[in-house]
Order: structure tokens, then sequence, then C-alpha cells
């Protein structure tokens, strides 16, 4: 095992003894913590060498893309180059390591740029500085000019990763519901950005709409619109920003829907009569069945990874709580018992954790519990948080936090599951309903 991931277990051993009680699973960081500190991890960034002309600029932009994502992430902590021994480090030149361990650099990526017309290349190296041998095989990217932050985003999840041993999230992007306007009249339209909040791109015009979600590749979006008059649930294809409503009969309304993993069907709500109840449409066929049937209120479904099973909200117990059945309907098994009330559950892409919403003593919290409702873990609270969605990794989560009173607005915030490392992302406006899409190809 190399230094840095020792460096990273003795970090988590350490918080482990301010921690509840946790479970083991394979993998440097696959481990539950539910309180503690973890010391992050320092790393060195030279510049990156520039090997044609006309790549200065993006050289420096693309480090430093590198260095925030590492750094957002709580787990890493950048090392000045003001504090460095010798700042220029030719790429693909041996280090000198006792010039890195002098300043207590434990990670060192180095990279070089080249721009030919519109085309971009980046390459990088990782090495773990107190072994002084390098981590990994160096990798290239190639891309567009236009595309520079995404190279920078690729090389972060590849240090990520390798570092770490989990599954990178960087190279991804979040659609939800950009806002503008009173309170009391907001005008809502689809935006899609980068995971940190960059290149914020608009997909719909104003219009009363709420909760999108992305398909397992990214490529399409749900929703659902007041376009008609009632609530009805249209699919949006990203590249062409086309849309079509998901057919339904006369005095139905549909919400809250979501895709399966493979983005074939839809599962969603349908209230009909005063009923609602949880649906699911094949996309291809357009055939619909349904999952559900009691005089209760079901809806917010969301599939467990491998499709075999379905969350959902029910107040069919008196009170808004989480039920779990399998993903071809028959008797869901209720699996949240805390104080309060539940909803907008969401399965991990790990498919080991439930997040949700709950609501108690006049707040509201997003929490995490194993799928069968134990061990539950509140990771935020304030006047106003819901709707979380999961990183790629199931790592962190995002949700929407509103502040309380007339001028009250919505924003989009980011928490890891532990608890730790809680911000805002910055949108450039207001913003709610965040979906977080996959790693980008």
């Amino acid at each position: 095992m190399n230094r840095i991931i020792l460096a990273l277990w003795a970090a988590l051993i350490a918080a482990l003894a301010l921690a509840h009680p946790v479970h083991a699973q394979q993998g440097p960081l696959s481990i539950t913590i539910t309180e503690g500190v973890i010391e992050p991890i320092p790393f060195a960034v030279p510049a990156f060498t520039v090997e044609t002309g006309g790549a200065e600029g993006v050289s420096r932009d693309i480090a430093s893309v590198v260095s925030a994502d590492l750094v957002g992430t709580g787990l890493f902590r950048e090392i000045p180059s003001s504090a460095f021994i010798n700042p220029s480090l030719p790429f693909g030149t041996a280090p000198t390591y006792s010039d890195w361990t002098a300043i207590n650099a434990q990670a060192l990526i180095t990279g070089a740029v080249a721009v030919s017309g519109n085309n971009l290349t980046v390459k990088f190296r990782l090495y773990d500085v107190f072994s002084g041998a390098e981590l990994g095989e160096g990798l290239q990217f190639a891309g567009t000019v236009a595309g520079w932050r995404r190279m920078g985003h690729k090389v972060a999840d590849a240090v990520y990763s390798r570092i770490t041993g989990e599954g990178g999230y960087f190279d991804s992007r979040v659609v939800f519901v950009s806002e503008s306007g009173p309170k009391d009249a907001r005008a809502k339209r689809l935006a899609i950005m980068d995971y940190d909040g960059a290149g914020v791109q608009y997909l719909t015009q104003s219009g009363l709409l709420f909760a999108p979600r992305f398909s397992p590749d990214g490529s399409r979006v749900l929703y659902t619109s007041y376009e008609s008059g009632v609530p009805a649930i249209y699919l949006l294809d990203v590249a062409s920003v086309r849309e079509q409503r998901i057919p339904t009969e006369a005095g139905e309304m549909t919400f809250s829907p979501r895709f399966s993993p493979d983005g074939r069907r839809v599962i969603y709500s349908l209230t009909n009569g005063g009923n609602t109840d949880i649906y699911m449409t094949d996309l291809g066929s357009g055939s619909s069945s349904r999952l559900t049937s009691a005089p209760s209120i079901e809806t917010a479904p969301s599939f467990s990874p491998d499709g075999s099973k379905i969350v959902f909200e029910s107040d069919r117990s008196g009170t808004q709580q989480l039920y779990v059945m399998s993903a071809g309907g028959g008797e869901p098994v209720r699996i949240s018992f805390g104080d309060g009330r539940y909803s907008t559950p969401v399965w991990s892409p790990r498919g080991d954790l439930i997040a949700f919403t709950k609501q108690g003593g006049g707040r509201f919290y997003i929490g995490v519990m194993r799928t069968d409702g134990s061990e539950e873990r509140l990771l935020t609270a304030s006047f106003l948080d819901e709707g979380p969605t999961w990183a790629p990794n199931g790592r962190v989560l995002m949700f929407t936090r509103e502040t309380q009173g007339a001028e009250g607005a919505p924003t989009v915030y980011s928490v890891d599951v532990s608890g730790r490392n809680l911000k805002q992302v910055p949108t450039g406006g207001m913003a709610s309903d965040p979906s977080w899409g996959p790693l980008q190809p």
C-alpha cells in the first residue's frame, strides 16, 4: 500500500476514535464515518509545462481547476507555490523527492499542456512523495480548447481515484431549476452546470416547472411542468433541447418522475380521482403499469441501482414515511421510524444508503440511512433543506437550502456523506431542485 493511502488510512483511523460504529468495506476510503475530523492530505501542483505556444493561459487555468477540485472535497490541502524549493519541474523529469518532503507534500502532481489550433492535449503524472515513486502510470487527455475545464476535471478525477480508491465525480454535470423574481412570483427555467457551478446553460424558457431528473447516461432530463395547466411530465433531450410530454389520460396529473437504471422506463406519481399512486411507463412501447393501489398519497419513487427495488414516500401510516417495495409492485415495507416526517428518498449509486429529507421540530434535515432503515444519520439542519441528489460515486450529496422570511431565496448546497464539508455551490443566482448526472464520457 503506498504511503499516501497509508496516511489517509491513519487520518481515518484517528477520526474513528471520535465516531459512532462504522462499517469497514474493501478499499482505502470505503468507510462510513459519522463524526470526527479527517486531516487533509497535503499535495503540490507545480506549474504545468507549456509544450506549445498559446498554451500558457490554459495551462494555468487547468492546474487551477485540478487544485480547486481536490481542495473542494475537504480531503486534500494544497501547499502554496511560495513554499516550493524548486518551483519549476519540467514534465517527465523525475522529481527530487527531498525538495517535496521538506515542505511536507505527500502527493505531487505534474502536467503538460499543448495547443494545436482548436485541439488541446493534457498530460499528467502523480507521485507518492514519501515512497519516492510514481503512483500509477501517466495519462493523456485530448479535447478542445473550449473544453479546458473538462480536462482539468478529468485530471482531478484520476488523481482522486488513485489516492482514495473511489471513483471520481468532478467531470459531471448537474441539472437544476434556475429561479428569478420575487418570492411570490418566481420565474423558473431548467439549467445545467458543471458540478462546481461553472458553465451554466439554460435549457428552457421561464415557466412553472420543478424536479428535473437526469437520465443514467446524462443525455435526457425528466421534469414536471404546469405548461398545460396541470402537472405533467416532460422528457427533454439535452443536446437538441427538444422536449415531449409523457402521455396521460384526461383528468390525470403526473409528477415526481425518475428514470430506471437502464433509462428505458420512467417511474412517477399519478393522481386520478383524488387518489395518488405510483406508476411506471416503458418509454419505448408507451405501455404503463400501476405499482401501488392505496387510498394514501404515494410519491417520490426512486429505483435501487440494480433496478430490483423502489423506495418511495407515503402517508399510509398517517404521516409521511419511507417504504421499499419490489420494482414490480407488491406489499411495501416501511423503513423510517424516527420522529418527524420523511420525504424525497433517493437511492445511493453504491446501493448501500438511501438519502432523504426529514422534517421535525420546526427544522428540515438532509439525512441518510441504510436500505433497511437502520443507522439513520442527519447530515444537515436548517430552516429548509430538501431534495438530496447523489454524486456519481455516492460520496457527496447536493440539495436545496432556502432561507427564511419574505426575502428567503433557494440555493444549492453540497455535503459529504459523513456530514463534513458543507458548502454552497455557486450558481450565479437563485437555484433549486438539483439532480446530479453521471460522469461524462
